[in-house]
């Protein structure tokens, strides 16, 4: 008995077989322009056959080249519209499951190898970090860069697996798509503490009038309609080639669901945009240090009194280099952990600060800080009391006092914290930052600086400025946020450029001026508009002087936050199930 073939009935084969012949033999002599136009929509159909009908590794290596080259839509490349030909490639995946009878495992298998490769191209630079200390960490570099894009895919898997349990015909099943993508970048932003890096979403943010459709929608909501606006126009063409029809059917739904929510975008941008620059605060001037400090020198002992110099003496220097006692600056910045060691329990580094700043100039610095609490602190007296390490945000007031602090609250997993400490510590594993135990928790939520000359203070040390919806949180608006970060760790990668440009969108989605410090780059002045007033680049070293922008009046994210991923999501769930037909107004084709 013959073995029966796993691609569908005879009658499939044969439809498939012969799209895939009609395409390679192109049109007949005499054809006129309309059957030519025919023509070369059967060609996409029978790529979008091929891609169905695969199997097997040719099958895995088709979405994970789909994912990989999806990352060339963010930053520094900011290629959206290579996301026309990858996104299609998922929409016809999920059309043809390649393994008859269970679709859905069918499909979290080809989401799960989309998701590898986009995180394995998007995130390699993780690996920079263990090299910093290959001699100790070195042998944890195939597991860091493999096992963190392979557990990452699995929100992919399940997004495509829920798409596929949902799965509708024509052009509804991209706003099918939409919505799963829109929820697993949202579950992969909150689950196990989140980490919404290259959420898809910001492939719409490289253009700056794109950009500020952040202020409305949130990077959440930007990614439903950066899945509608590039899956569409090739789906669509692909999905006219079975059967030939007019190409006038093809314009209703490409303009409506891809061109016109584009355009309306880009129109936004373009009305709320200012044509000059921002408004400046009266009487604030603001000086950047960016050191560049190798990574591998940072916690060297030997060399901790000589990166605290050249920050003073960094701090004494123009942009050009000429040196000014910081005149006219009211407020210095330094990048996260500027001070290699414990300056609170270090007087010499405080009278150094106190000489450094003049009269009305506060020093915002990053910095460790030690907690030791005190035995009747203890539930049980007779405990040795315990220390507690943080990584903060301190500002030091003209004197070398301290003003006013803040402790870091989102912890980076492996990196500053141990998940599973009690087993890990007792294994011997230590977290990158070679602190046994890593660091302790802030207060939540996070509170406000209170700085003299600057209006209320949003502090972001690190990737914090990564997680949207957690920036502001109180009830108090600020009217400035700092970041600041060390991504030194990272080398010369694209790891530091896309850290960058998502704290930009946080100045974007809240209105708000960002002043941000990092120790090899890229710092800056951002302005509420997510505009580059002034910046030091990638391993560059030196200082900027910035004066400080006013904040926009609260945007409609500021507003209502992830509510308005939750508004977008209604609109597509309506368009995508409302019981109406979409036979004329989305020209389905049956499938």
């Amino acid at each position: 008995m013959p073995r029966e073939r796993p691609d569908g009935t005879d009658a499939q084969r044969l439809k498939r077989s012969s799209l895939a012949a009609d395409a390679v033999r192109g049109p007949k002599r005499g054809d006129n322009g309309a059957q030519q136009q025919h023509w070369l929509l059967r060609q996409f159909s029978a790529v979008r056959v091929r891609i169905g009908a695969s199997r097997g590794w040719a099958r895995r290596g088709i979405a994970f080249a789909a994912g990989s080259l999806s990352v060339l839509a963010m930053a520094p490349f900011h290629v959206w519209p290579i996301l026309l030909l990858t996104l299609p490639v998922l929409v016809w995946l999920l059309d043809e499951p390649a393994i008859p009878g269970r679709p859905m495992r069918s499909a979290a298998l080809d989401g799960w190898w989309f998701g590898f490769g986009y995180f394995f191209f998007g995130l390699f630079w993780i690996g920079e970090a263990f090299l910093v200390e290959a001699h100790i960490f070195g042998w944890l570099l195939p597991f860091a860069v493999t096992l963190m894009p392979a557990g990452l895919a699995l929100f992919t898997a399940a997004t495509l697996a829920l798409a596929r349990a949902l799965w509708r015909p024509g052009v509804t099943r991209i706003f099918v798509l939409a919505i799963c993508f829109g929820l697993g970048e949202f579950a992969r932003g909150h689950v196990f503490t989140g980490f919404p890096w290259n959420v898809m979403g910001y492939a719409l943010t490289g253009d700056q009038a794109l950009m500020q459709s952040a202020a409305l929608f949130g990077i959440y909501g930007l990614t439903l309609w950066t899945i509608l606006i590039c899956a569409t126009p090739l789906v669509v063409l692909a999905d006219k080639g079975e059967p030939a029809r007019p190409l006038e059917s093809i314009v209703l739904p490409i303009g409506l669901f891809s061109l016109a929510p584009l355009a309306g975008l880009y129109a936004y941008g373009l009305a709320v945009l200012p044509t000059g620059p921002a408004a400046e605060v009266d009487g604030v001037k603001i000086r950047i240090v960016q050191p560049s400090v190798p990574q591998h020198h940072k916690w060297v002992r030997e060399k901790q009194g000589e990166i605290f110099n050249d920050h003073l003496a960094l701090s004494r220097q123009d942009k050009q280099g000429n040196k000014d006692d910081l005149s006219g600056i009211t407020h210095l910045v330094w990048p996260e952990a500027a001070m290699p060691f414990l300056p609170l329990a270090t007087p010499q580094a405080l009278i150094a600060i106190s000489d450094l700043l003049p009269d009305n100039t506060h020093l915002i610095s990053g910095a460790l800080r030690l907690e030791r609490s005190e035995p009747g602190d203890e539930v049980r007296p007779s405990v040795e009391p315990k220390s507690r390490v943080f990584n903060s945000i301190l500002v030091f007031a003209p004197d070398g006092a301290l003003a006013t602090l803040y402790d870091k609250l989102h912890l980076v997993p492996f990196g500053e914290y141990l998940p599973f400490k009690e087993t890990l510590d007792w294994l011997g594993l230590e977290a990158l930052t070679r602190i046994r135990g890593g660091f302790s928790v802030g207060p939540s939520p996070r509170p406000l600086l209170s700085i003299p000359g600057l209006p209320a203070v949003g502090p972001l040390i690190c990737y914090e400025a990564i997680f949207p919806a957690a920036v502001v949180q109180g009830e108090e608006r600020p009217g400035l946020l700092i970041n600041v970060t060390n991504d030194g760790w990272f080398g010369n990668t694209t790891g530091p450029y896309q850290h960058f440009h998502q704290a930009r969108m946080r100045a974007v989605e809240e209105g708000l001026p960002l002043i941000r410090a990092a120790n090899n780059g890229i710092s800056a002045m951002v302005d509420p508009y997510g505009r580059v007033v002034d910046s030091i680049g990638l391993n560059e070293r030196g200082v900027i002087d910035v004066s400080l922008q006013m904040p926009r009046s609260p945007t409609f994210y500021a507003t209502y936050g992830e509510r308005c991923f939750i508004l977008v999501l209604i609109i597509f769930i309506l368009v995508a199930f409302a019981p109406m037909s979409y036979s004329t107004i989305l020209g389905n084709s049956g499938r």
